[in-house]
């Protein structure tokens, strides 16, 4: 069996990746395996200043592979906390990335992989997309943190508690995307997205993200001091005496994440 998450270049700042698991791109063991080295590969190479993730047909991400799920429940425990453990693990490996993720959202993003979304940083969909907190039809939890914590209470306790399919309008309404294409100009939106974070002061855009993912859970005090600490170090970046020697001269600055 080949790959069934890929990566490629867009230019020298942008790197897309596409699950491709057909029928309904399930988040399964293989799957995660790849997902995970991507990420990492992706971490490690400080030329790569924002990713973009999505599906390949008519689904961005179905969750866990329902048949390697079931068989887990068969395992025991410890086969089912192994199982839980190894998606929780890529959620929190996108969290973590050091550059921005955008989730270009295809189409139906159901269960797990409408957790998948939550956890990158920037959400945009297409007119086909569709969001299902399925786990209440299936006698699970799902989103219950994430969801609540990205467009309130109140949208997301009619997502998480009625298990139903929601349009990509209806998700822009709620907060839960911030745009939506026509299905053919997804990949290109993102695409110009990612493209206009990673022309951006790329230190400043990690800082910005590590802060910004911490944001609800500091107080006033807390976060003053994370943003203090960030900018204590930007302000001695060559980066930013590039920003300012370009103002001065009226030009475009060159960022070279140092």
């Amino acid at each position: 069996m080949g790959e069934v998450v890929h990566r490629r270049a867009i230019g020298d700042h942008v790197a897309i990746i596409e699950i491709d698991n057909s029928p309904a791109n399930a988040l399964g063991r293989m799957a995660r395996t790849e997902m995970l080295a991507h990420l990492d590969a992706l971490d490690a190479a400080t030329n790569i200043r924002a990713v973009v993730l999505t599906g390949k047909g008519k689904a961005f991400c179905s969750g866990d592979d329902l048949k390697e799920q079931q068989a887990a429940q068969t395992g025991g425990n410890e086969a089912r906390s192994a199982q839980l453990g190894e998606f929780a693990k890529v959620l929190a490996r996108i969290e973590s990335l050091r550059v921005p993720v955008i989730a270009a959202i295809n189409g139906f993003a159901i269960g797990g992989g409408l957790e998948l979304a939550l956890c990158c940083d920037i959400r945009i969909a297409s007119t086909d997309a569709s969001f299902t907190c399925a786990a209440v039809n299936g006698g699970l939890i799902a989103s219950a943190w994430r969801l609540p914590r990205l467009i309130g209470e109140g949208a997301a306790k009619h997502m998480l508690l009625t298990g139903s399919p929601f349009s990509a309008v209806q998700a822009e309404k709620f907060g839960l995307v911030s745009a939506v294409h026509a299905s053919d100009a997804l990949i290109d939106a993102a695409s110009a997205l990612a493209k206009r974070i990673a022309s951006r002061a790329p230190l400043s855009v990690e800082a910005a993200k590590r802060v910004a993912s911490r944001a609800h859970d500091l107080d006033v005090t807390e976060g003053g001091r994370a943003m203090s600490e960030e900018v204590l170090k930007l302000v001695k970046s060559a980066d930013h005496a590039e920003a300012l020697a370009a103002f001065r001269e009226k030009r475009d600055p060159k960022f070279t994440r140092s």
